[in-house]
């Protein structure tokens, strides 16, 4: 993959990051491509020659939601995925596994933000269930399509600094749930599964990474409404005002995907691997409470790798499955152009 040449900020969009970078042979999944930076990121890949697999639950609303977008129908093969349901999940996976499409990147954009108190089709808490249950076993079972040299890029948050996972009662049995907390918790495990999967699958030349889109006003936030999302945005402000920071700004779709694109085929793997990205750049990590849910930075329980280990431990066990790496390996190795 290309490595970095030119910095790129807060401000830098999609075609910017790739600018000059010929993707042609290149093939890309990304979990998602319904709505917002999902298919503002498939655009970007699309228009730069890659090939894009795509997953969403609602194959009719993708297609429309890529073609409003410019995207040609013959750019993004689509295949049907719940995330909140580990059945839909598994044939998704197994459908790419039978086809076997050879990996460059994959992209985990899919997820769902503060919703009222549901659970999955297996019993998981919503954006517990979704945003890491279903990916973690997604990326896993496909794991082996991956060639040497591949990533992985985790879409978390900064709403990570809501809450550290809960190993013990991750789906709100004997605590009282709350949307930003069950939110901070997923987003939080998305990042601990990056660290995790980076260790394990570095020996296969596979390196992860998870980056913060930053704020952006996309279906994500369908669940707050106007008033609680700007409510939020006010607060941020506040804390930043406090701090002696400048104001957070809205980022458009094509600023809010340009650093999955960066930490995924431009930045060095080494810089990103098993990291925390934002604005195009390798986050610093921030110990003090005081700092604002707006500034940016990663708390260091996100990046704990024994936290990541034992997450890794717990969420076989919630789903009834383990992931030898000598099984990607063999997958690996008998790839048809690897």
């Amino acid at each position: 993959m290309p490595t970095q040449t030119k910095t790129f900020d807060r401000t830098s969009t999609t075609d910017e990051v790739l600018a000059g970078i010929d993707l042609t042979g290149k093939r890309v999944l990304v979990t998602g491509v319904s709505a917002g930076l999902g298919v503002e990121t498939a655009r970007a890949l699309a228009s730069h020659g890659a090939q894009v697999i795509g997953t969403a639950r609602d194959l009719a609303k993708a297609a429309r939601a890529l073609a409003a977008a410019g995207v040609a129908s013959n750019a993004v093969e689509l295949v049907e995925m719940d995330l909140a349901n580990l059945a839909s999940v598994r044939r998704a996976a197994d459908q790419l596994n039978a086809a076997k499409p050879v990996l460059d990147l994959v992209i985990a954009n899919a997820g769902v933000m503060a919703p009222p108190f549901g659970r999955t089709a297996d019993g998981f808490e919503t954006q517990f269930g979704t945003n890491h249950i279903g990916h973690f076993v997604f990326v896993n079972r496909i794991a082996g399509l991956m060639r040497p040299g591949s990533r992985l890029v985790m879409l978390a948050s900064s709403g990570h600094r809501f809450s550290d996972v809960d190993l013990t009662d991750p789906g709100f049995e004997t605590t009282v749930y709350e949307p930003f907390i069950g939110y901070g918790r997923s987003k939080t495990a998305n990042i601990l599964f990056a660290v995790e999967f980076d260790r394990r699958y570095r020996a296969l030349g596979l390196r992860a990474t998870a980056v913060h889109p930053g704020g952006i006003r996309t279906e994500l936030s369908r669940h707050m409404g106007d008033e609680k999302l700007q409510g939020l945005f006010d607060q941020i402000n506040v804390d930043l005002a406090r701090e002696g920071k400048p104001p957070m700004e809205w980022k458009t779709p094509q600023q809010g995907a340009a650093t999955s694109l960066w930490a995924g085929l431009v930045a060095d793997a080494d810089a990103v691997g098993g990291r925390y990205c934002e604005d195009c750049q390798v986050s610093p990590v921030v110990t003090s409470a005081s700092i604002g849910f707006g500034s940016p930075g990663v708390r260091p329980y996100a990046l704990d790798p024994a936290t990541a280990k034992a997450l890794w431990a717990r969420t076989e066990e919630w789903v009834g499955e383990s992931f030898d790496l000598r099984s990607a390996a063999t997958a690996q190795r008998n790839l048809p152009d690897a």
